[in-house]
């Protein structure tokens, strides 16, 4: 009993900070922006909106996946090195993390826009601008580069602890070099594969000042749109509804990457 009394202050603080915002939310979702009477107008809303919610959970996807391409050889690299050069290498991967989300995506945009670093240098050799900014790439761009420590991360923690024993077998046994990380490394970094792209998944899927700063109309992602029914638009009622699908939505994707991971087995021939 006396043990499962600490667990009070996390309980109080999940119910006031997570339980009690839902619940507004929930509430703001089901009723009128008029009367504040019970509706089901806000739901009903969301299928106007469900282009944008394919095209955010698309462009949530392509980004989880670029980062895994390229998380899991900096993560596999830094798993194999001395555990000195491993801390600094940690280090060095934490420390972009250090500055502001606001300034890393402004500092992308003084890079890509029309008239900046790479367009100045480009113009300089007589050629002619590229269109780097205003548009789904430099949109993913952002994601990557803002997420991709979240993807490296959770791998880096799983391969570290991988038994090198079990590739030692693998390798005694006869298997080549490529043939022990796909039936030994890879599936034993499975959950760190599905940890990672939850943790890029859903903060892309969500953003909004990654589009605004490094996208155009075009690339309207859901969180602009949420964002603007507070804001601009003002109709709290709408956003809140918008908010609550996207939630459910997450949840829903979430749910199927985990379910990827349940249930794996490892074979080693």
């Amino acid at each position: 009993m006396k043990t499962k009394g600490l667990a009070a202050p996390y309980l109080v603080w999940m119910a006031i900070f997570t339980l009690v915002p839902l619940g507004i939310v929930l509430f703001y979702a089901l009723t009128d922006s008029v009367s504040g009477s019970f509706t089901l107008a806000n739901l009903a809303r969301i299928g106007s909106y469900m282009p944008i919610f394919l095209k955010s959970v698309w462009l949530a996807i392509l980004s989880s996946a670029i980062c895994l391409v390229i998380g899991y050889p900096v993560a596999y690299y830094i798993a194999s090195c001395s555990p000195m050069k491993q801390r600094f290498l940690y280090m060095l991967l934490m420390l972009p993390m250090c500055m502001s989300f606001l300034l890393r995506t402004l500092a992308w945009v003084a890079l890509l826009e029309d008239t900046g670093i790479i367009n100045s240098v480009i113009t300089s050799m007589g050629l002619r601008p590229l269109p780097l900014i205003r548009n789904g790439g430099a949109v993913v761009l952002g994601m990557v580069y803002n997420y991709l420590p979240y993807m490296i991360m959770p791998l880096y923690t799983v391969l570290m602890k991988l038994d090198n024993r079990l590739v030692e077998a693998a390798e005694d046994l006869g298997c080549t070099p490529g043939q022990t990380f796909l039936r030994v490394t890879l599936p034993l970094s499975t959950p760190g594969i599905i940890s990672g792209i939850t943790m890029v998944f859903v903060p892309a899927v969500s953003t909004f000042y990654i589009s605004q700063k490094m996208g155009s109309s075009g690339t309207t992602l859901i969180g602009d749109v949420i964002e603007s029914q507070f804001k601009a638009a003002y109709n709290p009622n709408l956003g809140a509804a918008l908010s609550l699908a996207l939630m459910v939505l997450v949840f829903a994707c979430t749910a199927v990457m985990n379910r990827f991971g349940d249930g794996e087995e490892v074979v080693v021939l």
